[in-house]
């Protein structure tokens, strides 16, 4: 009887096949846990261990994909990361070979955000088609949120600074924390049954994801949903995005920009009340001339029936009540013009003209010094012009000229001759003198 063939591995053999079972048997996975016994070597390697209540597991990132962390990995940390699971051939140890790393709070939060936000997007709660306009001079304003918070703060604050005479209520909540979500809903509830107000605003101030929570609860974004009356969502900084946002009728940046969006300019009110106020004027002016007319018309009717004592007291009752009109009109329009008056007294003490009167003196000089500089430059370039023009009058040829030379041109083409030989019996010369020209023909040459 043969014995069977033994397959003998080296130890070296053994741990490679066994890598390569566990690389290609369970390939990337993710895993939770905390981190402990973190090495930070020069190489820029992390190499920690990740652990739970009753095991462990050795975990290696290398420098590629830690430099790539948005957070510092420390000892005691809870961290959701994605990896490989390997075995350290060297040494048998089995390990996970880890690419992806972050907060396990954190991460799991914004999971659950996402697929809250896919899944009421798919459902249509974020349609702009369900969105209810705001009110643009709301009757009453009611806020969501904690009334000890900075956000009730800068709320009021802007209110107060652009119309203070809204009225607002406070639907005191929690807004972070465990029951923060349950509190809110309540409120939005309670809001919405006793309809105090003709618009809501639900904010807080800034925090981080697990703070500002409640606000992604998916309880909380049907409430926002559901509610009868318009709403706006200011939660956080700028930055800061929560599914409330995208449920209410209106989203702000911040609390203060909330205000702003929900309360007109006192200014612009106040303007506007003005012009209203001449037209009511005129309306009542004209409403009157028309009364009038009826009434005379009513007087000459009534005296011709003989009108008694009645009569006259409605007359005299009307003119009293003419005159009491009269005066409360004079009385608006003589503080109105108070008003105007003080403000034409503050907008001259600002006009422009004493503004162009400056710049005019400033433009006279200016151009004072720019003619003074020109005088200059150009008393510069003359006295060099000069001293040019005589070292160009020194080596001119004209001078030459007056000293009794001349000079010869072949007439045809211009050139300057200087050797007998470049002309030929019959050529036209010409002669060029200090004053005047000659023109000659060649009858012999000799060299």
């Amino acid at each position: 009887m043969t014995q069977p063939t033994r397959n003998i591995l080296t130890v070296s053999r053994l741990n490679q096949e066994a890598r390569e079972l566990l690389e290609t048997g369970l390939g990337r996975l993710w895993v939770e846990g905390e981190i402990s016994n973190l090495a930070r070597p020069a190489s820029g390697h992390l190499y920690f261990t990740l652990k739970d209540a009753r095991a462990q597991v050795s975990c290696a990132l290398f420098r590629n994909r830690a430099v790539r962390l948005r957070f510092s990995p420390e000892n005691g940390a809870q961290v959701l990361i994605r990896g490989q699971v390997s075995l350290y051939e060297a040494r048998g140890n089995y390990q996970l070979i880890v690419d992806q790393m972050e907060e396990a709070g954190d991460g799991a939060l914004r999971r659950a955000f996402e697929e809250l936000k896919t899944r009421l997007f798919n459902e249509g709660l974020f349609d702009e088609a369900g969105k209810q306009p705001l009110p643009d001079l709301p009757r009453c304003i009611g806020v969501i949120t904690s009334p000890s918070g900075a956000a009730i703060r800068d709320v009021l604050t802007v209110l107060k600074r652009r119309f203070p005479g809204i009225p607002v209520i406070i639907y005191p909540t929690r807004v972070q924390g465990e029951g923060a979500a349950e509190e809110i809903v309540a409120a939005l509830r309670t809001a919405n049954k006793r309809a105090d107000c003709d618009v809501l605003l639900l904010t807080r101030g800034g925090g981080s994801l697990e703070d500002l929570w409640p606000f992604n609860e998916e309880k909380v974004a049907r409430a926002v949903a559901a509610s009868s009356l318009p709403l706006v969502s200011a939660v956080g900084h700028e930055v800061d995005v929560v599914i409330t946002d995208f449920v209410a009728d209106a989203r702000a940046a911040t609390p203060s920009a909330a205000a702003e969006l929900l309360s007109p300019d006192r200014d612009e009110v106040i303007t506007r009340v003005k012009q209203l106020a001449i037209r009511l004027k005129q309306q009542v002016t004209r409403r009157l001339q028309r009364q009038h007319e009826q009434f005379d018309w009513l007087v000459r009717r009534l005296q011709q029936r003989h009108p008694g004592h009645y009569l006259d007291q409605q007359i005299q009752r009307l003119d009293e009540l003419e005159q009491r009109l009269n005066r409360a009109m004079q009385q608006q329009i003589t503080q109105r013009q108070a008003r105007l008056q003080t403000a034409s007294a503050k907008l001259r003490q600002h006009h422009p003209g004493r503004l162009l009167e400056s710049l005019e003196a400033r433009n006279r000089d200016l151009a004072q010094r720019l003619r003074y500089c020109i005088n200059i430059q150009l008393s510069k370039y003359r006295g060099e012009l000069a001293t040019l023009s005589r070292t160009l009058e020194t080596v001119s040829p004209l001078a030459t000229l007056q000293r009794g030379y001349s000079i010869t041109l072949a007439a045809s083409n211009g050139s300057i001759i200087t050797d007998s030989g470049q002309t030929r019996p019959g050529d036209t010369l010409e002669t060029r003198l200090a004053k005047g020209r000659i023109f000659s023909t060649v009858t012999d040459t000799e060299s």
